[in-house]
């Protein structure tokens, strides 16, 4: 590997999707602001597909596996589990082995509730976590019934090793 400031950056990609959950009791949880009035998603943990979106995309540009390699949705310590404290774990982890996040963008696509109104606080609550910048754009499904059965979010990361 060359000895270029350059060489030392990595770019990572994450996705997540969860279907609806029929679970009445079930929030909804997107970038750590829970939407109590919304239907919640189907998952081990809260759900949060924004949250593992951004661990996918940092542990990727890591070259450290994906998020079910670090929390097992087979393990029972990660069942219920605050999304965006297990990104803060990943990123200490990526921060001990060297990595820091240049920025993280990520695009949620869902119908409602409407992130607009939420998403300075999410961009917040990711950015804190992730121990860099986050940004959040919505996209709606357009009328293409597959896309209106969950919540995905695809997510790209920069990272710089020291």
């Amino acid at each position: 590997m060359s000895d270029s400031p350059l060489s030392q950056l990595r770019i990572g990609q994450g996705f997540d999707v969860h279907s609806w959950s029929d679970d009445p009791t079930r929030s909804l949880v997107l970038g750590g602001v829970t939407f109590a009035d919304a239907t919640g998603l189907v998952g081990h943990s809260d759900a949060d597909v924004l949250a593992h979106a951004v661990i996918d995309a940092m542990l990727g540009a890591a070259g450290a596996g994906d998020i079910g390699g670090f929390f097992p949705d087979t393990d029972p310590t990660f069942k219920g589990a605050n999304s965006i404290d297990l990104l803060r774990r990943a990123a200490q982890t990526l921060a001990q082995e060297g990595w820091t996040l240049i920025n993280a963008d990520c695009t949620i696509v869902l119908d409602a509730p409407k992130i607009a109104p939420s998403r300075t606080v999410m961009e917040h609550n990711l950015s804190e976590a992730a121990g860099g910048p986050v940004t959040l754009k919505g996209k709606r499904t357009e009328g293409v019934s597959a896309l209106g059965e969950g919540v995905q979010c695809f997510a790209s990361a920069l990272m710089v090793k020291s």
